[in-house]
């Protein structure tokens, strides 16, 4: 995240002032929303408006199954999910009004299970996983619908996966960023085991928080606890975007003063000299 400095003149009468100008540069913070499995784009709007107030640009989308087409849900598989994810992601970053050092990708469910891949193979600053799903590597072009008729997808979701076993646990490995997970405390779809796996993963990170919304269930199903996820999620973005901004201003004014004192120092060798 950019932070421009400039010196400035601000005439009053015959004189000039010295002034320095430090504002944000024209790229601003990039957030991805993904949503669920079976959800749409329509799922997530609320919170991109409320990203949006940060000074973020956000982007929703609808995967490929999820746009009505009832026949394309029973075929779509991981991977077409996944290519939709990072076309999208592309497209974004090559906005010119964003900025592509600081881009969130906030996944719900199979979202966040989708967004936790795309952090191995694109650069994501911030990854918030809103109750992650987690399913076994094979059979990674059967249709998605089709892999829970496999009989141990529930044990195997109660089991401890290590992140050498399962792609989306080994991109969280490998993820060096700051990372927020959300737990429904009445989840009957993802156990508080997968929970467990997913912050294992995350030994590498930047930093990792961890929050459960009381009384809700996986799907978000009362409005209070959509509110209460909404107000987590914002306020860990707004802790992420509000504490890269300030960092990038200190280490743009701290430049400033080294350049500063390299200059008088060199003044006075020449006065000297």
């Amino acid at each position: 995240m950019e932070v421009s400095l400039e010196s400035v003149k601000i005439g009053i009468d015959e004189e000039e002032l010295a002034g320095t100008l430090l504002a944000p540069a024209r790229e601003l913070p990039g957030v991805l929303f993904v949503h669920g499995w079976g959800g749409s784009q329509d799922h997530d709007l609320t919170r991109a408006r409320e990203a949006a107030g940060l000074g973020c640009v956000c982007l929703t989308f609808d995967l490929r199954g999820h746009d009505g087409n009832a026949l394309t849900l029973q075929t779509v598989t991981r991977e077409h999910n996944l290519e939709d994810l990072l076309r999208c992601y592309d497209w974004f970053v090559q906005q010119p009004n964003v900025d592509a050092n600081a881009i969130t990708v906030v996944g719900i469910s199979y979202g966040a299970y989708l967004a936790a891949i795309l952090s191995s193979l694109r650069p994501v600053r911030w990854l918030a996983l809103r109750t992650p799903a987690i399913y076994k590597d094979e059979n990674w072009n059967l249709p998605k619908r089709a892999l829970h008729e496999d009989p141990d997808l529930v044990p195997f979701r109660h089991r401890q996966v290590s992140w050498q076993e399962n792609r989306a646990l080994a991109a969280c490995a490998q993820f060096r960023g700051d990372a927020l997970i959300v737990e429904a405390e009445h989840d009957r779809i993802i156990p508080h085991q997968v929970i467990e796996n997913y912050m294992a993963a995350f030994n590498r990170a930047r930093s990792r928080t961890s929050r459960v919304i009381a009384d809700a269930d996986h799907g978000f199903s009362e409005k209070a606890t959509q509110k209460a996820y909404t107000t987590v999620l914002i306020k860990w973005l707004t802790e992420m975007v509000v504490g890269a901004r300030e960092h990038a201003a200190r280490a743009k004014v701290a430049e400033r003063k080294r350049e500063s004192r390299a200059g008088d120092t060199t003044a006075q060798a020449r006065a000297t000299s």
